[in-house]
């Protein structure tokens, strides 16, 4: 199976960009999306489907233009869970989830911190979506939670770690729930295959950011440790340029 997720930044700017056509030679079995920016009666489905994604599911934010998440599947899945039923989340349109026979794969889109109020948000939602995630591995050990965790791991994971110290996305409070969500039964796929440092999935559109790849990694697929064996390639895909993020992809070998 594979899955790629990839933050458009508002599906429809991404659709004039050529989504479409990426889409298509790409060919995932699974597409997961975050920011979307829009409800399904705003955007021409019909496109997504003649890709050959018939099975498309859409979790929008109550607030129109705002956050939002969505999957695209080529199969239909056994079960669709919209949201987390905590519902300060669900209202922000933040977490899909499609369960198939063998795996289960979720759309996350993580707040950013951007003031005070948002980064105490930001640390609310970490907290009540640790507990979630517990228990939902319980019935669903096989996991994959893809999506943009609006958090860089490791000073591997950004272009100028000092600088960046105290922004968030990479204070050490984030950081350190991210090492705990690791610890509490995931693998980061992609770090799991490739220890090599220059590798992000988001710039900045400021100051030529993306030519100069001074990025961070803030978009994983973390995969429960049962599922680790069967990672079989876990790629960053920088060319595709739908958006400010890039997307990434893992195959499993189910």
């Amino acid at each position: 199976m594979k899955i790629i997720s990839y933050n458009v930044n508002g599906i429809r700017a991404a659709l004039k960009k050529g989504f479409i056509e990426w889409l298509v030679q790409a060919d995932p079995d699974v597409i997961c999306l975050q920011e979307t920016k829009a409800m399904k009666e705003q955007v021409d489905t019909d496109l997504i489907t003649q890709a050959g994604y018939p099975f498309q599911y859409w979790f929008s934010a109550q607030k129109k233009g705002y956050s939002g998440v969505a999957i695209f599947c080529k199969q239909e899945p056994n079960h669709v869970a919209y949201g987390t039923g905590i519902a300060y989340m669900d209202h922000e349109g933040r977490n899909l989830r499609v369960d198939f026979d063998q795996v289960s794969v979720m759309s996350l889109y993580l707040p950013s911190g951007t003031n005070t109020e948002r980064l105490d948000f930001k640390f609310q939602y970490m907290a009540d979506f640790q507990s979630y995630v517990d228990q939902l591995k319980v019935d669903h050990p096989n996991l994959v939670i893809c999506g943009d965790y609006n958090i860089c791991h490791e000073a591997i994971d950004i272009h100028d770690p000092v600088r960046n110290a105290k922004v968030s996305g990479f204070l050490p409070e984030e950081r350190a729930w991210l090492a705990g969500f690791l610890k509490s039964g995931f693998v980061d796929s992609f770090r799991r295959l490739n220890e090599q440092p220059h590798h992000y999935t988001w710039w900045s559109y400021r100051a030529n950011s993306r030519a100069n790849n001074k990025g961070w990694r803030i978009d994983y697929h973390l995969v429960t440790e049962p599922l680790a064996p069967a990672i079989q390639r876990a790629l960053i895909l920088p060319e595709a340029k739908h958006s400010d993020h890039c997307p990434h992809l893992v195959e499993l070998d189910l």
